[in-house]
Formats: structure tokens, sequence, C-alpha cells
């Protein structure tokens, strides 16, 4: 009999999209509508409550497998890769600012002979 609850409940309530709260609320209302004893039903809610747990986690590894896949697909950069490049951007930058002012220190000179050789 205790089987059969099972298979109907887990049948019934689809088990990879309930949450732990729910499985235990269906669960119970089984219980009361049965004549089974407390032990039985308490043992019954936990199973409820493992499987939906069990059923959820590898939903959630299979999405993230799926968006990872998709993503890897779309070869769209990893934030490692966008922050080494804000880095380097960064270090750019700085270089920059310092080949301006070592121009300014001395005078222009630089920009006025490279504007003579042409």
């Amino acid at each position: 009999m205790i089987e059969l609850m099972k298979k109907i409940a887990l049948a019934g309530i689809g088990v990879a999209a309930v949450t732990g709260e729910k499985a235990e609320k269906m669960a119970r209302e089984l219980i009361d509508k049965t004549e089974i004893s407390e032990k039985e039903g308490e043992k019954f809610v936990q199973e409820m409550i493992g499987r939906a747990e069990e059923s959820r986690d590898a939903m959630k590894k299979q999405t993230e497998l799926f968006v990872g896949r998709a993503l890897e697909k779309m070869n769209l950069p990893k934030a490692e890769e966008l922050q080494a490049l804000r880095e380097e951007i960064a270090q750019l930058r700085l270089e920059i600012n310092s080949l301006k002012s070592d121009r300014e220190d001395s005078g222009g000179e630089g920009a006025e002979k490279s504007s003579e050789k042409k």
C-alpha cells in the first residue's frame, strides 16, 4: 500500500519541480487520508523530501551544464578574462600618461623632431 502511495505521490507532484515544503505538505495530506502509522508516515515524508531535494539538485546541475555549454558556443569572454583586460588597459593608460608627462617635461621636443623627419 505504501509503495503504491509513493508512486502516486511521485507521479502527481512532479518531483523535479517540487520544493521540500510542498513535498512535505502533500505527503502529510496523503498520510492523513490513509491508514498508516505515524512512524511510517514520517518515514514517507522524509523520503519524499529527500527525493525532492535530490531531484532539485540534479535539475540544478543539468541547468548549469546546459547554460555552460550554451555560453561556450556563444564564445563570450569569462569574468577572469575581462578582469585581465581591464587591468591591462589600466596599465596601458598609466604608460600613456607617463609618456605624455615625459614629453611635456622635455618641452615637446619629441613631437617636433618626429614632425621634422616627415
